[in-house]
């Protein structure tokens, strides 16, 4: 009984294994806007990534050495990442760079903050904004109805989380690449494949 029922839950598995391509896809699209939001801000405010990038830790910046060529760097990085993992293009090469600026960014901007992305409850930020909140409530309830009314507001701890799912996410990129079908990498090796 047991060995039938664990032989036809591993053809059902091995099924499944023929939409791989599907997984791979749906990381590529969650990767996407992402990385382009972290592109965007630095090619556009490229002025003020520099001035981050290098302004001392006691002014809320990283003091890193060459700030314009790191900045660059990261810039070139997520712009090239971005199209790459849209296009499932050399993905498993760009996973690299990637996920070396994730490594980077989770030690030096996120690693402080510890895990959470979003604060907890007792947090200190969470406890000053639902005073806030409560605040408004009383004395201006109209404001507070049009701040409520789409949900609860958040604040963000900046933690490690969101780093570690988007590492996470490239390094299986890297490990299987773009996906069958629905990356140029497939077809770009298709006609070298014997399969």
């Amino acid at each position: 009984m047991i060995s039938s029922a664990l032989n036809w839950f591993d053809r059902c598995v091995d099924k499944i294994k023929n939409y791989d391509y599907l997984v791979l896809l749906a990381i590529r699209l969650f990767l996407i806007p992402v990385i382009y939001v972290g592109a965007h801000s630095k090619v556009v405010g490229f002025a003020g990534t520099v001035e981050w990038f290098g302004a001392p830790v006691a002014e809320g910046g990283l003091n890193l050495p060459f700030p314009e060529l790191l900045a660059f760097l990261a810039a070139a990085t997520e712009v090239l990442g971005c199209i790459c993992i849209a296009l499932g293009l050399f993905t498993r090469v760009m996973s690299i760079p990637m996920i070396f600026m994730m490594s980077v960014a989770s030690a030096m901007v996120h690693w402080k903050h510890g895990w959470d992305a979003i604060a907890t409850g007792s947090m200190e930020s969470t406890i000053r904004l639902n005073g806030f909140i409560e605040w408004l409530s009383v004395n201006f309830p109209g404001r507070y109805n049009y701040i409520t009314e789409l949900g609860d507001p958040v604040m963000l701890n900046n933690g490690m989380e969101f780093a570690a799912t988007y590492f996470v996410m490239l390094l299986v990129l890297l490990v299987y690449g773009g996906g069958r079908y629905v990356s140029l990498d497939y077809w770009l090796r298709k006609p070298f494949s014997n399969k």
